[in-house]
């Protein structure tokens, strides 16, 4: 029986893993702003992009470490996320902008790491003006 109760799925690949933390930022960005010569700001907004910076816990299984490792550092465009919410899942179209995690223990035959985090960064706005 799983001890985790929600995972995430990068391009359709379920990592049943310990989530410490997901911390949702949500940028606006335009396509304009500019001042006028009064002052007054003219603005033209994209959309507001949800991205994403992820904490995991402890990944005992050193396999599974390794496999979700090297999925986050595939040298590709763009992946597939679907993560938790508050009301089921998300899915999106984005990037990895980074990835870093610590050396916990150099043993005999294998090193073991901890407190891998990464930036999950979208390709498209989430939500859209009008």
């Amino acid at each position: 029986m799983a001890e985790f109760t929600q995972g995430i799925y990068i391009d359709g690949v379920e990592y049943m893993v310990p989530l410490v933390s997901i911390k949702r930022e949500a940028p606006f960005l335009d396509k304009t702003a500019e001042r006028t010569e009064d002052g007054d700001l003219y603005r033209e907004l994209i959309g507001v992009y949800f991205n994403y910076t992820m904490s995991f816990g402890t990944i005992d299984d050193v396999d599974l470490y390794i496999q979700l490792y090297d999925h986050l550092t595939q040298p590709v465009e763009f992946h597939i996320f679907e993560l938790p919410t508050s009301r089921g899942r998300y899915s999106f179209i984005g990037y990895i902008s980074s990835v870093t995690d610590e050396m916990e223990k150099i043993l005999e035959d294998t090193t073991r790491f901890k407190a891998l985090s990464c930036k999950f960064t979208a390709k498209m706005p989430a939500r859209r003006p009008g």
